[in-house]
């Protein structure tokens, strides 16, 4: 990570940046549709992934992410402080999505049984602790979302919220459009509104998605009440005095 951080990655960037499970997989086909403008057919048939590699993974690898063609779109998991240079100093445009965390340790668990890989086969009740204790892959969703909402108001920074999505996403891709400098008028924006809108129902899905990890409020059909009391408790001491907040069912 150290090396990532203190490299610089030249041309024009923008990096999609989210904590695991916060909806990563929509952002970037909407970013990519906004910026593109491409079509949600074509972008059901492509490799979404091969247009927009993770930066902290070994394939392709940074060589190859160096050599990507101008503006270049990538994604990362990666704390803001562990980031690349460009980004700090407001040479690069990263693009933050946050999701409610209740949601967000449902889906993280969800994927983790789905995954011979992962062969995670511990209740929700110790994942949940485990996530409130800071002991997943990428440390604290705490401290993650906070050290990128101190930036918000950086030039270089969009701070998104996933709950949004679902209930102005009007605003999110006017927000996105406006954010990676894309002109439109109003019959353009309208359309790529209609093709966002297709993205995040496919995604929704219950057929295409069968643990329906889309949702949003999905966090209720799996905690208990005193896990939800134990879960705001932590909450509170954790987020302290930040002013982020989330909505946790629409």
């Amino acid at each position: 990570m150290e090396e990532i951080a203190t490299s610089r990655c030249g041309r024009a960037m923008c990096v999609i940046v989210t904590y695991p499970k916060s909806g990563t997989s929509l952002l970037q086909e909407v970013v990519y549709l906004v910026s593109q403008g491409a079509d949600p057919d074509e972008i059901g048939l492509m490799n979404i992934d091969e247009q927009l590699p993770v930066l902290e993974y070994p394939q392709p690898g940074l060589d190859i992410i160096k050599e990507l063609t101008s503006p270049r779109l990538i994604k990362s998991h990666l704390p803001y402080r562990f980031l690349p240079s460009d980004l700090h100093n407001g040479d690069s445009k990263v693009i933050y999505m946050a999701r409610n965390p209740k949601d967000l340790v449902v889906s993280y668990y969800q994927f983790h049984r789905s995954l011979r890989t992962m062969s995670y086969r511990g209740t929700f009740q110790e994942f949940c602790r485990r996530f409130m204790n800071d002991k997943l892959g990428y440390g604290s969703w705490f401290e993650h979302v906070q050290e990128f909402w101190e930036h918000r108001m950086d030039a270089n920074v969009l701070f998104l919220k996933y709950e949004d999505m679902h209930r102005d996403l009007v605003t999110m891709v006017e927000q996105l459009a406006r954010f990676l400098g894309v002109s439109c008028d109003k019959a353009q924006l309208e359309s790529l509104t209609e093709h966002c809108h297709q993205l995040v129902d496919q995604c929704c899905n219950a057929e295409a998605l069968p643990v329906g990890r889309g949702r949003v409020g999905l966090w209720k059909d799996i905690f208990t009440v005193s896990m939800n009391e134990k879960f705001d408790l932590v909450y509170k001491q954790k987020m302290g005095k930040c002013d982020l907040t989330f909505d946790f069912y629409l």
